[in-house]
């Protein structure tokens, strides 16, 4: 239920928890971020933080008409600029998923889940 990639070898399958914990990983190490939450915050009525071994229960992927679409939800740091943080998340999470699998990302959506105060 993830991408198929076809080679002269044969094929490649890359699922969507892969695509999802890459872009976890990505957001998380742009500055100004606190963590991520749960992108099912509404239905669990859980706003904790996750932990790098879940991250990706924070990223919601999408793959329809071959357009691949991330949605990442995370929490930022008291007194930062929110738009430049969005943006940073924005370019690394396209950034680091187009260079690890190959696989255009037409778009990233930021949904900031929280303000904390940084550590």
């Amino acid at each position: 239920m993830g991408r198929d990639i076809k080679t002269d070898l044969g094929m490649i399958d890359i699922s969507k928890e892969v695509i999802a914990t890459l872009a976890g990983l990505a957001a998380t190490e742009c500055f100004g971020i606190v963590g991520m939450v749960s992108s099912r915050i509404f239905s669990d009525g859980i706003s904790e933080l996750l932990g790098r071994e879940s991250l990706s229960k924070g990223v919601e992927v999408a793959d329809k008409n071959d357009e691949l679409s991330i949605k990442v939800n995370i929490v930022v740091g008291y007194g930062t600029k929110i738009s430049v943080i969005a943006n940073n998340v924005m370019e690394n999470v396209k950034y680091i998923v187009e260079k690890y699998t190959g696989i255009p990302v037409n778009r990233v959506e930021v949904n900031i889940q929280g303000v904390r105060v940084l550590d």
